[in-house]
Order: structure tokens, then C-alpha cells, then sequence
């Protein structure tokens, strides 16, 4: 990606690469017999994962952090050096897990952080005082070029060696280093925020989702406050659909190995497939995609070019094999559950249906409260299937539908999958953080495999063009993603909860059940907090559920047929009638309004 690559190629990259570097050799002195293994800059900071002989407590991060200080003001220099696989075999030989990346550089053609090399595998090292890594770059020249004010160690979590279980448990120190010390500060302002949006501690607070590893790891149990927003979600996903010309289907979660073999999941994919289970002496598997299932459906019967386009859509439950190192709440799991479509069509109404399904999805996005979005137009690589002219359509639909919608967008040049070209959409969210949702990828390699064919207005059978597409994605990994844009505070339409009424005594409960009765007869979701708690700790218990409305009855609201409107911001409307009520909330509900 563009934006990526020019990070990578900033003076913040290096400067991060850098205090990787100095951290590195700040905790070798305190821990002389441990190991290293990797250390790279990320998006607001680095990393290094080290192997030690006792846990880290926030007592070393602070000793850690101020030797790197130190380091930093020797203003030592950051020498490259390539060297031979016996001197670097040499200069590793006390540490396991460069002496392995070593044998992957040189046998895979992976750098030091195990992703595919760009250019012939060959050994690097940089040393900065005592410390030498293994390492290809870039750094700044001097450690002087790292302001000491403006760095910070964060914390520690556990890391699995390259997120494979079956490897020992690290421990990973992340850090953060700015160009000015006011920067560091902002970004530690924002990084607060973000902790107070980690879905992975709201859903538990709002009691939404739970996982659990006696059921296994990955697998996310919806409760009921959580199962209300799904069905909220699911409910408008499928009225969109029906509304934006697409058939709901439905396909089995397992299929035979011999399909899978056919879509070439088997050949391709089957590190990200679970095993196989054997029913009867046939080996079958459970589905990580919907595609060959739907590509069953249509060759059911034989296809008229008078039927195309079909727009076919499934929120369809795919399971895919992940490390247990890299799951992350809801944004990685192993169940989940796409919102998925197949177009197929004829190569005269594809560029109709490209713009007509990116319209729809950033229509779709916006309802759901995203507005700032970012295209990425991936075209064809050097290696791929199907024709260069029905390449050089599709990629030419795809721009078109983009600047049609006047948006923003970097172009991939050969960065398509090697079946078809593709767009993803990418979204902001509060903290201003990017997502990619969207995706709208092209398939020539599946009609092809299974033979897909339409007879057109010539009488001929001909090849019908298939789109895949998925608008949110997943609804787990765009749920997480939801609760962490609204911080937990969902719009009224999505709250699972609306409306919380709340009787200042015993005496005002029938009057706060029959005005929730009212409220539910309009199609509010409303409850009564009946408890025997104080007013002011009722209202504190609705705000920290995170209730849109609050509604406070006493003996003026009773006698006036009145509530007491309140906000979950802390806003007080005050007094208006139920129905004037009633038409606020329906009117939020029926806009969507954010807030």
C-alpha cells in the first residue's frame, strides 16, 4: 500500500528501527544469557521479542527505559555490514532464533522477519555499541537522532515464536518513540482513548460477547445484549439487500473434500482449513468460504444470459484455522460469520454492477456512522489466470466505478490476487484509526475451475465474469470494530437497550411500567430499573450500560403524564410528554443519527 510504503521509507521508521535496537541492548545488559528474535518498527511505534530467564515487571521497564536514555546520549553510530553466512552463523551462535531466521533467509527467501524477501536473499547485520542484529534496516546514523524526551516504553504481553503455539512463549516489550516530546504526549493522550474503546473490555462491561476456551479459542458466544445488535445488524443487512436487487441464500457448513479439491482450497489454503473429518470413508471439511457453494447453486441448471445478473448474498459461517498467537478479540478469530455476495453476470453489465455494488457498500457503511473512506485498486500480477483482455476490463470497471464516486484512492500496481484484480474499501473511525472493511475482488479462476458457463443471445455458451464481495467483511471483526468507533455508546438504533426508566420511589413504578409500555408499543426497547437503589445510582448504572435515554419519573412527571428526559452525555432535555418523547427517539431511531 502506498501510505505504508511511505512510512517505511520516513524518518520516524528509522528512528523507531533505531530505539528497537536500543532497547534491545539495554535489556541484554540487565539479562546477559537471553534471547532475541524480533524487533520491528510498527504503525505508532516497535517492538522486540525476547526470551529471559524471569518475567518483566513494570520496575524493569522503567530501568530499561532509562538506560536507553543513556545509550541514546553516547551517541553511538549504526553501522551496516553484510557478511557471510559463517560469520553470521558466528556472530549468533548463542542465540536460537536468529541462527533459524538465518537458515529461512537463506533457504526461503524471507528477511529477517519471515515475510517474503524483495530482492536476493543476502545477510546483514547492524551493530550500535555492543548490541548487533541481524538486520537489513533502515536506522538513523547515530543514536543522538533519538530524542530521549520523546520516547516511551508502553508494556509487556506474551508472543508466540512467529504466533505458532507449538513455539515457546515470548516476551514482547512495545514501545513508542516521536520526533518531539509534545508529539509523545499526544500520542499517549490518544493511546488512553483507545484503551478505553478495546472492545475486548467493553463487550465484557456491556455483557455482549464472551469467548471461552473450554468451548475453544476463537470462537465468540453472542449474549443476549450482544445477539440484539447482531440482529439488528443482520435484520438491516438483509432489507438492504432485498431493497438493492440481491437473493438471500443459504449453504451448508461442511462439504466434501473432493469440492474443495476442485476450488483448489486443498492446493492453496489448507494450512487455514481445520482437518478433515471422516464420515462414511469420505473426507469432509468445514467451509472457510461460501464461493464454491454458490457456484453449485448455479450450475443447478442451465443459465440464460435473460437471467444475468444474479446477485446472490449469505451471512455464511466459515471457519478458518488461526494461530493462537495472532487471535485478537473479535478482529481475529476462527468462526465467523461473512456477509457475503457472488454477482454473476455478462461481460456487458459489468461495469453497471461494479459501480452499483460499491455505491451500495459505502451507502451501507455510512448508515453505520463511517464517512471518511480510502480505495485501494489492486491490479493484475505478473503471474495469473484468465485472459489479459478480461484483465484489463475488470481493473478498468473497478477505476471507473472509483472515480465515479470522486473518491481518494492508491493504485497497487500487480498487487491483485492471481484469479482477478480487486478494490478494498478502507474506513476511519473516531480515533481516526483506518480499517479495511469492503472488498470487491474479481474471479477468473473459479468459472474456469468448475466449468461455469451461460448461453447467450447467440445461442454459444459463454463464461460469465464472477465478483465476490463483502460490504463489513465479518459481522464479528466489524462488530469489534463498531464498538470501538462508538467507544460502547451505540446510536439508539443499534443500543440494544434505548430507553431506561427510572422511578425516584416505590410509588412511581406502575406509572414508569406503563409509560415503558407506551414506549415498547412504538417500537422502543425500554426497561424499568425497579431496584431499590438510589435515583443517582440508577441513573450511574444506566449511564455506565451506556442507555441512550433516561427517563426519570416522580410525583410532577405522574401527575403531569410527564418523563424527565436525560442523556447518557449527561445532558438534561427535562420535561416533555410521553409522546413528545416518543417522537425524539423514533426520529433518532428512523435517521440513524450517531449520537
Amino acid at each position: 500500500m502506498a501510505e505504508k510504503k511511505k512510512y517505511e521509507e520516513s524518518h520516524l521508521y528509522r528512528l523507531r528501527h533505531s530505539a528497537s535496537h536500543v532497547m534491545a541492548q539495554a535489556v541484554l545488559e540487565k539479562f546477559s544469557d537471553g534471547a532475541i528474535a524480533i524487533g520491528p518498527p510498527i504503525e505508532n511505534g516497535f517492538y522486540y521479542d525476547f526470551e529471559l530467564s524471569r518475567p518483566l515487571t513494570p520496575e524493569d521497564l522503567e530501568k530499561i527505559e532509562a538506560r536507553m536514555r543513556e545509550i541514546i546520549a553516547e551517541g553511538q553510530d549504526f553501522e551496516y555490514r553484510e557478511v557471510s553466512e559463517k560469520e553470521a552463523r558466528r556472530i549468533f551462535a548463542d542465540q536460537p532464533y536468529k541462527l533459524e531466521l538465518i537458515n529461512d533467509i537463506l533457504s526461503a527467501g524471507t528477511d529477517e522477519y519471515g515475510e517474503p524477501a524483495e530482492e536476493t536473499a543476502k545477510l546483514s547485520i547492524y551493530q550500535s555499541g555492543s548490541f548487533v542484529d541481524l538486520c537489513r534496516g533502515p536506522h538513523v546514523d547515530n543514536t543522538k537522532e533519538i530524542n530521549p524526551d520523546a520516547i516511551k516504553l508502553l508494556n509487556v504481553a506474551g508472543a508466540y515464536w512467529r504466533g505458532d503455539e507449538r513455539q515457546p512463549m515470548l516476551q514482547r516489550i512495545y514501545g513508542t518513540v516521536w520526533e518531539t516530546a509534545q508529539e509523545l504526549e499526544e500520542f499517549l493522550a490518544w493511546q488512553e482513548d483507545v484503551e478505553k474503546r478495546d472492545h475486548r473490555r467493553l463487550i465484557k462491561e456491556l455483557d455482549l460477547i464472551s469467548f471461552h476456551e473450554k468451548g475453544g479459542a476463537g470462537l465468540a458466544y453472542w449474549h443476549p445484549n450482544g445477539g440484539r445488535i447482531r440482529q439488528l445488524i443482520e435484520d438491516f443487512w438483509r432489507a438492504r439487500h432485498r431493497e438493492g436487487g440481491y437473493e438471500i441464500v443459504f449453504s451448508p457448513h461442511i462439504g466434501k473434500a473432493e469440492l474443495w479439491q476442485q476450488s483448489g482450497h486443498l492446493d492453496f489454503y489448507s494450512d487455514s482449513m481445520y482437518p478433515p473429518m471422516d464420515v462414511e470413508g469420505i473426507e469432509y471439511y468445514l467451509k472457510p468460504m461460501n464461493c464454491p457453494f454458490h457456484i453449485l447453486m448455479y450450475k443447478n441448471s442451465l443459465r440464460s444470459y435473460r437471467e444475468l445478473p444474479l446477485r446472490w448474498a449469505e451471512l455464511g459461517t466459515v471457519y478458518r484455522y488461526e494461530r493462537s498467537g495472532v487471535l485478537h478479540g473479535l478482529l481475529r478469530v476462527r468462526g465467523f460469520t461473512q456477509d457475503d455476495a457472488h454477482i454473476f453476470c455478462t461481460p456487458e453489465q459489468i461495469e453497471d454492477e461494479v459501480l452499483r455494488v460499491l455505491r451500495f457498500s459505502l451507502d451501507l457503511l455510512r448508515a453505520f456512522g463511517f464517512s471518511d473512506f480510502h480505495i485501494y485498486l489492486s491490479t493484475m500480477p505478473e503471474k495469473h489466470v484468465g485472459e489479459p483482455k478480461r484483465w484489463e476490463q475488470a481493473q478498468a470497471s473497478l477505476r471507473q466505478a472509483i472515480e465515479a464516486e470522486g473518491l481518494p484512492y492508491d493504485e497497487d500496481v500487480g498487487g491483485g490476487a492471481f484469479y482477478g484484480p480487486k478494490i478494498d474499501v478502507h474506513v476511519k473511525d473516531a480515533l481516526g484509526r483506518t480499517w479495511q472493511l469492503t472488498t470487491i475482488q474479481f474471479d477468473f479462476n473459479l468459472p474456469e475451475r468448475f466449468d461455469m458457463t451461460y448461453v447467450g443471445e447467440d445461442g454459444q455458451e459463454h463464461r460469465p465474469y464472477m465478483v465476490h464481495r463483502a460490504l463489513l467483511g465479518s459481522l464479528e471483526r466489524f462488530f469489534g470494530v463498531l464498538v470501538e468507533h462508538y467507544g460502547g455508546a451505540f446510536p439508539a438504533w443499534l443500543s440494544p437497550l434505548q430507553v431506561m426508566l427510572i422511578p425516584i420511589a416505590d410509588r412511581h413504578v406502575e406509572y414508569a411500567y406503563s409509560v415503558a409500555k407506551q414506549l415498547e408499543a412504538a417500537g422502543l426497547r425500554a426497561e424499568v430499573d425497579d431496584s431499590s437503589e438510589r435515583m443517582q445510582a440508577k441513573i450511574r448504572d444506566a449511564q455506565m450500560q451506556k442507555v441512550p435515554y433516561m427517563l426519570i419519573v416522580g410525583k410532577r412527571e405522574m401527575s403531569a403524564g410527564q418523563v424527565n428526559l436525560r442523556m447518557r452525555d449527561g445532558s438534561v432535555p427535562g420535561a416533555m410528554s410521553v409522546d413528545e418523547f416518543i417522537t425524539l427517539a423514533q426520529e433518532a431511531v428512523r435517521e440513524k443519527r450517531p449520537h
